[in-house]
């Protein structure tokens, strides 16, 4: 089986965004993210999030969790981060928002990592210092997954997927940069062996969202397959 993109429950987990996170100016990025993650049916959904770090985003990938009847894990570094996300989360979701629900694993990717397996929708943090780890050590689902990297500004936006990505486990079907935010690197990952990119380009059909940033007006498309 392969991811399968679901534009009703992309439409749906927007929404909710958009109404949870109207208070936050960086709420564009949430929107977008969370679109995507119910778009793919995402059954396993997992962030890193550190002290300090914005948290329109988390609540977009929860929102998306609870359209999909799946899991949202957030990966932080310390108890401080722990209680710092916690905290915000709660604020976020006006005190005890059901839809709201998301696991904290405390600890190094070495550490977490092996606990979460069937990854299929993974968003790491550009500006921390292991996000290249936790690519690398991620278990990824056999349906494939859609990988994130937030804060992808135009010193780190040529990341190289594949220098992070086990070649011989997972492929690498395409990658996208988009403009939002602080930039978001994304890339489509398949399992090796599975049925190439190429039936979908010959079919002619794709995806498509789109994506308004209220704050500055610009209009972004982004094609899936």
């Amino acid at each position: 089986m392969k991811l399968v993109w679901s534009p009703e429950c992309a439409s749906k987990a927007f929404i909710d965004t958009v109404k949870s996170c109207e208070l936050y100016h960086e709420s564009g990025v949430a929107e977008l993210i969370s679109a995507m993650a119910a778009g793919w049916n995402a059954k396993l959904i997992v962030e890193t999030w550190s002290h300090g770090g914005l948290i329109p985003t988390s609540v977009g990938l929860a929102i998306a969790a609870g359209h999909t009847s799946g899991r949202h894990v957030c990966i932080v570094p310390d108890e401080r981060s722990r209680s710092a996300y916690a905290s915000a989360v709660s604020s976020a979701a006006g005190g005890g928002d059901d839809d709201i629900s998301t696991e904290i694993l405390v600890g190094a990717p070495e550490e977490v990592m092996p606990e979460l397996e069937g990854i299929d929708f993974l968003v790491v943090d550009g500006t921390r210092r292991d996000f290249a780890r936790v690519l690398r050590l991620a278990k990824l689902s056999h349906r494939g997954a859609v990988l994130v990297c937030k804060n992808a500004e135009a010193k780190t936006a040529s990341l190289r997927w594949r220098a992070v990505i086990d070649g011989g486990k997972y492929r690498v079907v395409r990658t996208a940069f988009l403009p939002v935010g602080q930039g978001l690197d994304i890339a489509h990952v398949a399992a090796s062996g599975g049925s190439s990119s190429s039936s979908s380009s010959k079919s002619g059909k794709g995806k498509w969202i789109k994506h308004v940033d209220r704050s500055s007006g610009e209009e972004h498309v982004i094609r899936t397959t």
